[in-house]
């Protein structure tokens, strides 16, 4: 078996858009991947804020949302697939790292490398009291390739990827996040230009 044949784990890393993405949903982007196997992966963006107010959805669920450091906070576009249904993406609790994989909420992937994507009404109902993760990212819809698909996007030169940093997702301007996810692996926006070297 040929050595480049084995299976690529992108789990916890960042797909970043190359300028010849063209696709509405893609183009720019920076995806967060909370799975990655040989089924296929699942991501979200984490670039592509709606103009929906975190307090707004919490509304639309008849919660009050008690954390004023997230009131202000907008929704993401988590990609295309079921975009009616909410994902949040958050550090553990601190609670949760005492047991191995457990969660606090009903419905939680568990990422290697430290985060959780939980799709369960319990952790916004956490957030309403006032609890809950401390930094989160909570997204309308998500990201997904199918068997393959992805290592064939790979191999068009489609997406960049790099280990994610936590720390583009939450502590890091949304207009940034793409620029700041090139950076970890030394480029910038202008090197990837299809005309650079074409004047």
């Amino acid at each position: 078996m040929p050595a480049d044949s084995a299976p690529i784990n992108l789990t916890h890393h960042f797909l970043i858009a190359m300028p010849g993405l063209q696709d509405e949903a893609f183009s720019r982007s920076v995806v967060y991947l909370c799975e990655h196997s040989q089924n296929g992966a699942l991501g979200l963006i984490i670039n592509k804020p709606s103009d929906l107010h975190l307090k707004h959805l919490f509304d639309k669920v008849d919660l009050p949302l008690r954390r004023a450091d997230l009131s202000d906070a907008l929704v993401f576009h988590g990609g295309p697939v079921q975009t009616e249904r909410g994902f949040v993406l958050h550090e553990p609790l601190a609670a949760a790292r005492s047991g191995a994989d457990d969660s606090t909420y009903a419905s939680t992937m568990v990422i290697p490398g430290g985060l959780e994507m939980t799709t369960s009404k319990d952790v916004l109902e956490a957030l309403s009291t006032g609890a809950g993760p401390r930094r989160v990212l909570v997204s309308l819809g998500y990201s997904a390739w199918g068997e393959g698909q992805l290592e064939s996007e790979l191999g068009e030169n489609a997406w960049l990827t790099v280990a994610a940093d936590p720390a583009v997702i939450f502590d890091t301007p949304i207009e940034q996040r793409y620029d700041r996810a090139l950076a970890l692996l030394g480029l910038q926006a202008w090197m990837l230009s299809p005309d650079v070297g074409h004047g």
